[in-house]
């Protein structure tokens, strides 16, 4: 790698670092790039020359957080033998790392790309990694569940739980309060998913 090549990904990685930061201290709406170029050193229109826009800056931070959480889950995923109690444990980790992370957190669902713009594959595939941590356990809660059954299912608790930190964590409207919000979660997975069995 030549030294020019690598002071630019030296440069790009401290641009995502100090726009993570940023984002963390300030929600998206601190998120400037001529801030971020000064805090780098470098003009701000050679912000442009390390990543392609703000979207794509803001998704290299999503990036970030994306893997943070997700080893959050793995990590609590890993802790439990039982299906059930695995969904659990990565349910109240999700809450647990959204209330650690707010702002950051919030940046993964408040960002919305450029009118036209379409959020790029890569992405999506980051994102959508992360729902193995409730398919694995309900596949295995679920046997005879069709693929389509389990999909649905694993959007649905997911949409549960994530409605339940966000009106919880933003206190909006008649949110849990947040003392009580994780044992709420458990006690939501843990009758959602008698249902689901008993159903099945």
């Amino acid at each position: 790698m030549s030294k020019a090549l690598e002071r630019r990904e030296k440069n790009r990685e401290a641009l995502i670092l100090a726009a993570q930061d940023a984002i963390a201290a300030r929600g998206l709406a601190g998120l400037k790039t001529r801030d971020l170029a000064r805090e780098i050193g470098c003009a701000n229109g050679a912000v442009y020359n390390l990543v392609e826009d703000v979207d794509d800056l803001i998704l290299r931070v999503g990036s970030r957080t994306l893997a943070r959480l997700d080893a959050a889950l793995s990590e609590a995923e890993a802790k439990e033998a039982l299906p059930a109690d695995q969904l659990v444990r990565v349910a109240v980790a999700y809450c647990d790392f959204a209330a650690e992370n707010i702002e950051l957190w919030r940046a993964l669902f408040e960002h919305r790309m450029q009118p036209g713009k379409a959020v790029p594959e890569w992405a999506i595939s980051e994102q959508m990694a992360l729902f193995r941590h409730i398919h694995a356990p309900l596949a295995a809660l679920m046997p005879n569940g069709t693929a389509a059954e389990l999909e649905m299912t694993t959007r649905s608790l997911f949409s549960a739980v994530h409605g339940m930190v966000a009106l919880g964590l933003e206190q909006k409207f008649v949110a849990v309060p947040v003392a009580a919000l994780r044992g709420e979660i458990a006690t939501i997975v843990r009758a959602m998913l008698k249902g689901l069995l008993y159903k099945g």
